[in-house]
């Protein structure tokens, strides 16, 4: 399946193209939410232009659990409806973008009989009321069972498990998919370009200026219609147009990497905190990542921190239920932390306590807001405010087609064996960031030309425009690679300047900028890590 190539490498042309129209419809912000507005208003015929401020998935929606959840929790708080669309949504993107959506069996250790039979009545009433197919229904593992598959797990109080199949995603990518669909069906879109003021003559007129280090540019876009998919940022971006009261409650989560021969965990093991939360032990590859906390945070940044008490937190719920794990803060491989734009309802509740449901405004002057939502029905809530949009303005569009038309590398299933020019690890972790399109990468066997491959395949296709963009997001190497993926900064470079026309004095910025965001991450809790300088939003500091 060829889709239109996202290259922004002529930077002038992609901003002039903002300028010479009037657009029906403005997405501003591009994570999952603004993403999957721009995809389905494109492919409904509108005219459509997105910017973001940063990079595409820089904020939440890189920083997730990576999980697509059929709606099984949201049955405890009797919420039928969330129930039946999470699993409606879960199956439609394994349709569209099989490798962005890869099943994996969640297992559940319980103490009693009573917690397994209340748990697998609560499954049953999720598979009916879901409409999941009998093939992914939940199975019971007895306590010699759970030994044999998970003999990581202290088992000595318990009698068993429950396993069920969720999915796994890689975020930032699923997000990049989304952007490169809207623009192969007409859509504009341009990042590191920031809103910074909305008025109103006859249409909306936004004002713009550029974020990319070295480059000085502001241009006005006019649109009909404006939707503000800023995640965590939404009400700085309803301040640009009116002051007005905070909608949204921040809340921090963080996740943690480890080597998987030090949590060799063979499925997703659920894992019960002392505050009654439920975290994650999740295989990925050479990989294991836990996570994650919930806990309100004041600050909007790109990068939040990661404290001693998060870590503690995680390695010590891990290390109860797995107690033979090898874990302890010097083994972590990388760490990740974001933020949750949840609606708050000034009740004083603890965030873990908050709805994830998806909330929408409107302003007197029509600018439609987005506050909430979550990662796994990300296409069902962009269908709901599309519709919005095109019954407030009494736009004339086509019927939605998002949930039939495939993502960029998931017209078919990929398979690691097809790629036989790459060794095992490798053409497992192709087939699952690319799809399909892992075949068009130009490289042989041997990680220097594949990093160099994907580096060139990121500005040329998928519209990075800085190292960090590819490192952090393009590639997931930030967080599961040999050395969070430091040692493939300066070949990853070199590719992208080629491409950029980076000088070596701003390779070596890009490089650095990486470098700080890596020692930031881990000053809160490696003892004798310093990061001096370091702005709020990391990419100041370059």
């Amino acid at each position: 399946m060829a889709v239109q190539d996202f290259n922004q490498s002529d930077r002038a042309r992609s901003i002039s193209a903002l300028s010479g129209q009037t657009f029906d419809l403005l997405v501003i912000g591009g994570g999952i939410t603004g993403a999957g507005v721009a995809r389905d208003a494109a492919m409904r015929g509108l005219s459509v232009a997105l910017i973001e401020a940063q990079d595409l998935a820089s904020g939440t929606s890189s920083r997730s659990s990576k999980m697509i959840h059929g709606g099984l929790r949201y049955l405890v708080a009797g919420d039928v409806a969330v129930v039946k669309e999470s699993a409606s949504e879960r199956a439609t993107l394994h349709r569209i973008a099989p490798h962005l959506a890869q099943k994996t069996p969640y297992v559940i250790p319980t103490v009693s009989v009573r917690s397994k039979l209340t748990l697998r009545a609560a499954l049953w009433a999720y598979e009916r009321l879901g409409g999941v197919e009998r093939a992914d229904y939940h199975e019971v593992w007895s306590k010699e069972e759970l030994v044999e598959k998970e003999p990581l797990i202290e088992r000595s109080r318990l009698n068993g498990a429950v396993v069920y199949p969720e999915f796994l995603t890689d975020d930032s990518r699923l997000t990049v998919a989304t952007v490169r669909s809207a623009i192969d069906h007409g859509a504009t879109v341009v990042t590191y370009l920031k809103a910074t003021k909305i008025r109103q003559e006859q249409a909306f007129i936004v004002d713009t200026a550029s974020t990319l280090p070295g480059e000085n540019c502001e241009v006005s876009i006019r649109a009909r219609a404006v939707v503000n998919a800023a995640g965590p940022w939404v009400d700085q971006v309803c301040d640009m147009e009116r002051a007005q009261p905070p909608r949204l409650a921040l809340s921090r989560g963080v996740h943690l990497v480890f080597d998987h021969a030090d949590l060799p965990v063979r499925n997703t093991v659920v894992m019960r905190t002392p505050d009654k939360r439920r975290i994650f032990a999740v295989p990925l590859g050479r990989y294991t990542y836990i996570g994650t906390t919930d806990d309100y945070h004041l600050e909007h940044e790109y990068w939040p921190p990661v404290t001693e008490q998060d870590v503690r937190y995680l390695l010590s719920t891990t290390q109860r239920a797995m107690p033979e794990a090898t874990l302890s803060p010097d083994r972590i491989v990388s760490v990740w932390s974001g933020i949750r734009p949840l609606v708050g309802d000034g009740s004083g509740r603890a965030s873990k306590e908050l709805s994830r449901k998806d909330e929408v405004w409107t302003s007197p002057s029509g600018l439609l807001s987005v506050g909430g939502g979550k990662l796994s029905a990300y296409r069902a809530m962009a269908q709901r405010i599309v519709d919005t949009v095109i019954e407030n303005h009494g736009f004339t569009a086509k019927p939605c087609t998002t949930a039939d038309v495939p993502l960029p590398g998931g017209d078919s299933i990929a398979f690691a064996s097809d790629l036989k020019r790459f060794d095992d690890v490798q053409a497992e972790r192709l087939a699952r960031l690319y799809g399909t399109e892992a075949q068009c990468l130009n490289a042989s066997t041997g990680e220097e030309t594949l990093v160099t491959a994907e580096a060139q395949h990121a500005v040329l296709k998928e519209g990075a425009l800085r190292l960090e963009d590819y490192w952090a997001r393009r590639s997931s190497r930030a967080w599961f690679d040999e050395g969070a993926g430091l040692p493939v900064l300066k070949q990853a470079a070199e590719a992208m300047a080629d491409l950029l026309g980076w000088d070596d004095a701003r390779s070596a910025m890009e490089i650095e900028n990486c470098r700080i965001i890596d020692r930031a991450s881990r000053a809160g809790f490696l003892s004798g890590v310093t990061v001096e300088g370091v702005a709020d939003d990391c990419r100041e500091a370059s």
